[in-house]
């Protein structure tokens, strides 16, 4: 019986030139975290969806060419009709109008805080982790007094002491907010500080301030991305609810909160106008949840293939 011999087959389908190429293309973590997010109906319907609503924020007030700040007593109360798709308020102002406008003052703080919560919160969390020793302690022990004190409380207290206004409502969010970002951002950089690319930028004569902005921070750029999708509609929340309350915004300004305030005071003859400002919340807010949930699943390095 005769040997086979290599000579003897013959390859079919490749060039001789590319046998020993490896076809599958290399994507980066971004990438590959965009491919599973596009895969998920759910979050990229939430993408739609917040898409619109951002386009109602901007546009929407100005659709019906009406002013949602003049009055019209002839025109108040009305239910939702042709010229008011919405209706109109105890002081015949249109809510179509008065709603976007409110959703654009409801968001606008959530992004706000949001962005000083991650701000802060990073720029103190990598002070603690980086120095460690009796810096890293002092600054852990003013995150536990902070978190001794109730956060509904000291809210109450802030507003009470700078006014109902939209610069009040910011700081009394955003003053507790920040220590559980800190917290997540001292345990991830102490893991990171131990790496070589860490020790070598030492080495080099790298500062701190550039170890944190160079090293530290893109490597936590997904967790912090999944800090703010879940803060932005938590938020929301509580800024309407504070409103609601009538601890937060006040009339005439107006916000989310603002606008079911005054809707539950007319619901039982006129429940439209706490309907809609609701059923507006409520889909920002669940749309924020999805596609926070979708982008926890994405940037996961655990489930990337």
């Amino acid at each position: 019986m005769s040997e086979l011999s290599k000579d003897q087959f013959k390859i079919i389908g490749y060039k001789e030139e590319n046998i020993n190429k490896i076809e599958r293309p290399t994507i980066s973590y971004w990438q590959d975290a965009w491919r599973r997010l596009k895969k998920n109906p759910i979050a990229m319907m939430s993408i739609v969806v917040l898409g619109l609503l951002v386009v109602l924020i901007i546009v929407g007030p100005y659709i019906q060419n009406y002013d949602y700040i003049t009055m019209n007593v002839a025109k108040k109360n009305q239910g939702p009709t042709g010229a008011n798709w919405f209706g109109t308020d105890n002081l015949g102002r249109d809510l179509f109008a008065r709603t976007w406008v409110g959703a654009r003052a409801s968001i606008l703080i959530a992004i706000l805080a949001t962005g000083i919560k991650l701000l802060f919160g990073v720029a103190y969390g990598a002070a603690m982790a980086h120095f460690g020793g009796w810096v890293d302690e002092l600054l852990m022990r003013i995150i536990e007094v902070i978190n001794s004190i109730p956060s509904l409380l000291l809210t109450i207290l802030i507003m009470m002491v700078l006014g109902n206004s939209f610069p009040a409502l910011l700081v009394a969010l955003s003053i507790t907010s920040w220590c559980n970002t800190a917290r997540q951002v001292r345990g991830m950089i102490k893991q990171l500080r131990e790496s070589e690319y860490i020790y070598a930028a030492e080495v080099l004569g790298a500062g701190p301030l550039r170890i944190i902005f160079k090293h530290y921070i893109p490597n936590m750029i997904g967790i912090l991305i999944l800090d703010a999708s879940t803060a932005i509609p938590s938020f929301i929340f509580t800024e309407a609810g504070l409103s609601f309350l009538g601890i937060g915004l006040k009339s005439p300004d107006i916000s989310l909160g603002v606008l079911i305030s005054l809707g539950q005071q007319s619901m039982d003859f006129y429940p439209y106008q706490l309907l809609f400002p609701c059923l507006i919340l409520c889909v920002i807010v669940m749309a924020f949840n999805l596609l926070g949930d979708g982008l926890r699943d994405a940037l996961d390095p655990k489930l990337r293939r």
